[in-house]
This record gives structure tokens, C-alpha cells and sequence, in this order.
């Protein structure tokens, strides 16, 4: 698929406009962004699976795994039915690593900060309220995922 069919397929996708689709010219690198990630959206998805949860106010306890597509977005099937905001937002980073390096061609698991998360609350013994981290990986696309 050529560069300018993968801008057209995502400018559809998005609602971008053939104005909006000048400010993306050839050779910038959102297009090969785009391009990439598109490709990679077939074969990878982004898990975030509870490795310790102690007092969790959201009830998330050691095995729930939360599952993404390579963009971010939440696959809410497979995920449990309440998202906290605060943990949910911890995310925001290795979400952006893994999807840099998918986006030049680098291998996806490869990033050497923040594989693992911690919620923002401390804790009770810390004047908090509970504690929970997640491992965050990059795995095959399971069948049956929601298509890019």
C-alpha cells in the first residue's frame, strides 16, 4: 500500500479533510508514523496486567489485564468494566515508547523504563488509600480483537 493510500485510509478513519491532509506532506514522518502503525496494528496489541494490588478502591486484583491496540485505545472486552482514571493515566508513557518504536521499525518490547507502573496513591501505610502496578508488554493480536 502506498503512502499516499495509507493517508487516505486513515484521513477517512479520523474525518480529515483534503485541507487537513495538506498538512501532512510527503516525507513527514507522521505519514510513516501512520503507515507503520497501521501495519503493526494487525499483529501486536498493548497489555497491562495487574502484577500487585493491595486495598484497590476500583477492585483490581493480581491477574486482571487491561488490553490495547497499538494506538491506545482500550479493547473494553477485554478489560475489567471499571477503569480508574488515576491508573488508567499511568499508561500515557509506555504507550507512547512502545508506539515510537513501532514506528521505526524497532522492536516494540524493547523500552527499558516504565515496563512496569504503579497507581498514583501511595498506599495506606503512607497515608494513601491502596497500591496497584501493572506489567506493561506488547503481545501477539488475539483473534477475535477489534479490527484497526
Amino acid at each position: 500500500m502506498s503512502q499516499d493510500d495509507v493517508l487516505a485510509r486513515y484521513a477517512a478513519h479520523v474525518g480529515y479533510s483534503a485541507e487537513d491532509l495538506t498538512h501532512i506532506p510527503p516525507g513527514d514522518p507522521r505519514a510513516r508514523h501512520i503507515g507503520r502503525l497501521a501495519r503493526a496494528a494487525l499483529r501486536y496489541s498493548i497489555q497491562a496486567q495487574v502484577v500487585a494490588a493491595r486495598h484497590c478502591n476500583s477492585g483490581y486484583q493480581m491477574g486482571d489485564s487491561f488490553l490495547l491496540d497499538v494506538d491506545g485505545n482500550f479493547i473494553a472486552k477485554h478489560c475489567p468494566k471499571r477503569l480508574c482514571v488515576y491508573l488508567m493515566s499511568q499508561l500515557v508513557l509506555p504507550v507512547a515508547l512502545i508506539n515510537e518504536r513501532l514506528s521505526e521499525g524497532l522492536e516494540p518490547s524493547a523500552i527499558h523504563f516504565t515496563r512496569e507502573v504503579n497507581c498514583p496513591d501511595v498506599g495506606v501505610e503512607c497515608l494513601g488509600y491502596g497500591q496497584v502496578r501493572l506489567k506493561v508488554a506488547v503481545v501477539p493480536r488475539q483473534h477475535g480483537q477489534a479490527k484497526p
